[in-house]
């Protein structure tokens, strides 16, 4: 698959479907969802993915048509801020509405480019940063999409992007891991906790998970990083 068509298959499935996934959890969870991201309500969260699609698609149409683009650099917290109080009065179906057509804009551009202008790299962080990488930040219903994408795009290359890494032990360190073995250790671990969970809820609906005491400092840490880079974006 090509990197153009897996960015609109985040468009035309992942975000297509987001609104609809949260809208089937029962409302307690999905606020507690939300508020667990640090926003009062799903839409302010909305606002936020809202603000940085607008943002920053005017730069990845500059740069693939070899036009000059404001490089912007962000106070991150007043930058969402802003997002929020910008649609907060907004009603809710015009805002729905609104957030949709951007989502509808934003692929038709991106269909629109051509193929060689994903391979630059500043295309690509920009794609990754509020595309697809903002939908695991923003994770509040899992998709199918979303888990396969993980295991075909992310998972499939971790072991070559290590290998091709200079800050190995940089990296190691944050992961709180000696060897990148141990690491895939606990990685792989942790799939089949999952797997014995999820073929458990399929075979039998009233199956009961116990998780494994699987002593792994590793996990705490590693789940500290990603926090931290979250807050960052």
């Amino acid at each position: 698959m090509s990197y153009k068509q897996r960015t609109l298959d985040f468009l035309d499935i992942e975000w297509a479907t987001y609104i609809e996934r949260f809208n089937r959890l029962p409302e307690l969870e999905g606020m507690r969802r939300v508020r667990a991201q640090g926003y009062d309500r799903f839409r302010d969260m909305l606002a936020h993915i809202l603000a940085w699609w607008e943002d920053v698609m005017p730069a990845i149409l500059a740069i693939a048509e070899n036009r000059e683009f404001e490089k912007k650099k962000y106070d991150f917290d007043a930058f969402n801020a802003e997002a929020v109080a910008k649609y907060k009065d907004w009603d809710e179906a015009g805002f729905l509405a609104h957030f949709e057509k951007s989502r509808q804009k934003a692929a038709a551009n991106l269909r629109s480019m051509n193929e060689a202008a994903f391979d630059d790299k500043r295309i690509r962080g920009r794609i990754n940063g509020i595309f697809i990488q903002h939908a695991r930040e923003h994770l509040v219903a899992l998709s199918k999409f979303l888990t396969l994408d993980t295991l075909e795009h992310e998972w499939a290359t971790y072991m070559a992007k290590f290998d091709a890494s200079d800050r190995k032990e940089e990296f190691l360190k944050k992961q709180g891991a000696a060897r990148f073995g141990d690491l895939l250790a606990h990685i792989a671990a942790w799939w089949d906790e999952g797997m014995t969970a999820v073929q458990g809820a399929l075979n039998d609906p009233s199956f009961g998970y116990k998780a494994l005491r699987i002593r792994m400092p590793i996990m705490r840490k590693s789940w500290q990083n990603i926090g931290g880079r979250a807050k960052r974006i």
